[in-house]
């Protein structure tokens, strides 16, 4: 089971369009983005795919761009993060007890992998799911990060549904928690508000609670 790997070309059509943006922008990072965070963290933050002028940018999952800003801003609140802020992976900011990472780690063209390039990508998500403890929290950003930790488990889609605050307990005693994406599209039309975020957030925290 493979770490991950920021010198991947696995699927070509995210290599090419990586090597075109390596082109187009060469302050850029674009290539796979790691994850971030503690590596002994007991929440797992699992997000879509590196965006454009955040991650892809900045070569931190979630920074530099907008959809980061209400994720950063509410881990720091409930004391997941030493800053409300994420600018560059140089910024100094560190996770307690939360790791983030994407179902994909390469940029995907108009932000959208297509289902070969997450399931070549999965096994990278599943390396990680391994090195959880058996109570570790699960916070799926979106269908598509929802789905793809469950073809890390090789368990049934249609046994856990998709919908925002939903929670479901997995057979290994891990908990997922399922939330919209924090995107600029799902903030700015109220699909996602800031109350009903920090509301899965906080029963993510307290999940953490329990004993493992």
């Amino acid at each position: 089971m493979p770490e991950y790997s920021v010198h991947c070309v696995e699927c070509p059509r995210l290599a090419s369009h990586l090597a075109h943006v390596r082109e187009r922008f060469r302050g850029y990072h674009a290539r796979p983005v790691a994850p971030f965070g503690d590596s002994q963290a007991r929440l797992l933050i699992v997000g879509l795919a590196p965006g454009m002028h955040g991650a892809n940018r900045s070569g931190r999952p979630f920074t530099g761009d907008h959809a980061g800003i209400l994720l950063y801003q509410t881990l720091h609140r409930v004391g997941l993060a030493s800053r409300p802020e994420s600018i560059d992976r140089h910024d100094g900011l560190e996770l307690y007890n939360c790791r983030i990472t994407n179902a994909v780690k390469c940029l995907p063209p108009a932000n959208k992998p297509t289902p070969d390039e997450v399931k070549t990508c999965n096994r990278y998500l599943q390396y990680e799911l391994r090195g959880l403890s058996e109570s570790a929290v699960i916070l799926a950003l979106g269908q598509i990060a929802h789905k793809a930790v469950l073809q890390a488990f090789t368990l049934k889609q249609s046994l856990y549904k998709f919908s925002h605050g939903a929670e479901h307990r997995l057979p290994n005693e891990m908990r997922l928690i399922d939330s919209y994406h924090c995107s600029r599209y799902n903030t700015q039309t109220r699909r996602l508000t800031e109350a009903m975020f920090e509301k899965v957030m906080a029963r993510a925290v307290k999940q953490l609670e329990r004993k493992p």
